[in-house]
């Protein structure tokens, strides 16, 4: 195209609206997106900007307005007219057969003839070819469950691209991605850009925003509320457009904190794996009252492993702990329902697969592990629960810890990934009878908007100095300098160093995590 005649954008969206009943998640959006460009997306969970994507992706259909996809109008009613029209989406969660080979999982409803082995072949050849210009290296013989996360993500995106996908949507790719690969990542899509690919980035790591797009749309309440270039704006700028306020995420009080009694200690912890990878050895660590320790590590080096000791849900080899008064030894380890009674609560990893049952309701997710507590269970008859307060206890929590919408009986597969991040965290450190003295927490904002990150950061917090002890795993390294007043950093297994947070930085903390001592 010349000057006279630029390129028509890759996306042009006019005035989409769509409602789910009351919800009115899109409210007349436009958003134009220039070919060849990597253009960001954000906002809260529930602004309306995975809605978009999904119109767009031909998941829903707009109640009004109009697409246009590079140029020419469009009417997008299901997947395969957005693949068709040269639309790709890599998920957040992978849409991946675990049990297939990459090479099937990529030609999976794509075969190009009814000979399998021969159909093989010529894909293999295109994907060589894709694989040489793109630096998209997958190993196409091995089964999904086998690969690593980086690469099955790199899967993902060879899949859409050898559909034919000018134009890739990524929904929050470095989620579930360790530093180095996040950095992997950037340095494909960047590739993929100067080859003239459009892509359209979802996340809520601003820094990721500043750092890779050409141009941002801040969404808030379903309407655009900032669009620009990304030399116009700033990390500050970016979230206080996406809550409507000034955001405060840095660093806490860097002040030494005056130890209080030790609530946990554990020491010698060994674990191995099936395939008899040493994933714990020799970590010993002591939480106190009033304090906020953080585990700084790549994923992988055992930060899982150890939550999963601590609370009762793996046993350990060797290794002691002492928590409540009671001390434990394998072969007499703690279990989930003896933590709980000792005021030791957990907020796992994986709000999908351990903090939630998504078909249930709210409220059956509120209660999930306490529903036998005494206020939960009529006393002549303990197989009743007295699920009309389970209700009503699940309404409190909703509104002290802002979860959205505030409907105990709305099934939890239906809330966004923060509000239910957020009645995970309600669940384990609310008051009264369950209250915990110690709080062990993985990931507590993978996946989650900023807004909804400084809450959970304050009630983490305000556990802490309401004389709790706080032991928080973060991938993220920007989290644990924010929270922590001490930070233990493992590397291979083994705790590779301990650090007062007034001597933290993330180069000091990346050496140790790279192994350093």
């Amino acid at each position: 195209m010349t000057a006279a005649n630029p390129a028509p954008p890759a996306v042009a969206m006019r005035h989409i609206d769509k409602r789910f009943g009351a919800v009115h998640a899109n409210r007349a959006v436009n958003l134009t997106v220039a070919a060849g460009t990597v253009h960001g997306i954000v906002g809260e969970n529930g602004a309306g900007k995975s809605t978009l994507m999904s119109i767009l992706y031909g998941f829903y259909e707009a109640d009004g307005g109009e697409i246009a996809i590079e140029g020419r109008p469009a009417r997008i009613r299901g997947s395969r007219e957005a693949i068709a029209l040269g639309i790709g989406m890599v998920h957040q969660h992978f849409m991946l057969v675990d049990t297939l080979s990459a090479l099937d999982n990529i030609m999976l409803g794509a075969e190009p003839g009814w000979s399998l082995p021969a159909a093989r072949a010529e894909v293999r050849g295109k994907l060589d070819a894709l694989m040489r210009d793109t630096g998209l290296v997958v190993a196409l013989d091995a089964l999904v469950h086998e690969l690593p996360v980086g690469e099955r993500q790199r899967l993902e995106i060879l899949k859409a691209l050898y559909r034919g996908a000018r134009i890739l949507i990524l929904d929050e790719p470095t989620a579930v991605l360790t530093p180095a690969e996040t950095e992997q990542l950037f340095v494909t899509l960047r590739t993929l850009r100067d080859r003239g690919t459009t892509v359209l980035l979802i996340t809520h790591k601003l820094k990721e925003i500043m750092a890779l797009c050409d141009a941002v749309t801040v969404m808030r309440g379903g309407q655009v509320v900032l669009d620009c270039a990304i030399g116009d704006t700033s990390i500050d700028g970016l979230a206080e457009a996406m809550v409507g306020r000034r955001v405060n995420l840095g660093r806490g009080d860097t002040a030494a904190r005056e130890a209080g009694p030790a609530l946990l200690r554990a020491s010698g912890l060994a674990w191995t794996d099936e395939l008899g990878v040493a994933r714990l050895a020799e970590v010993s660590l002591t939480l106190h009252a009033g304090e906020i320790v953080g585990i700084a590590g790549v994923s992988g080096n055992g930060q899982s492993e150890l939550l999963d000791v601590l609370s009762g849900l793996l046993a350990p080899a060797a290794g002691t702990l002492e928590v409540g008064g009671q001390r434990f030894e394998p072969g007499r380890w703690i279990d989930t329902r003896t933590a709980r009674a000792l005021r030791l609560a957990h907020v796992p990893e994986d709000r999908h697969k351990r903090g939630l049952v998504l078909p249930f309701d709210a409220w059956e997710s509120a209660t999930l592990g306490y529903q036998d507590a005494p206020r939960y269970t009529a006393r002549a008859m303990l197989a009743w629960m007295r699920q009309r307060r389970m209700r009503d206890d699940c309404a409190e929590m909703m509104e002290r810890y802002d979860v959205r919408p505030r409907n105990p009986a709305l099934r939890s597969s239906k809330f966004s990934g923060g509000n239910q991040q957020k009645l995970v965290l309600a669940r384990e450190a609310q008051g009264g009878e369950h209250a915990p003295q110690v709080l062990l927490v993985g990931q507590p904002t993978r996946g989650v908007d900023i807004g909804a990150i400084e809450f959970i950061h304050g009630r983490l917090r305000a556990m802490r100095d309401a004389g709790g002890a706080v032991l928080v795993v973060s991938s993220e390294l920007d989290e644990i300098l924010a929270l922590a007043d001490r930070v233990i950093v493992m590397n291979a297994g083994r705790v590779a160093g301990e650090l007062p947070i007034a001597q933290c930085s993330e180069t000091a903390l990346g050496r140790l995590m790279g192994g350093a001592h």
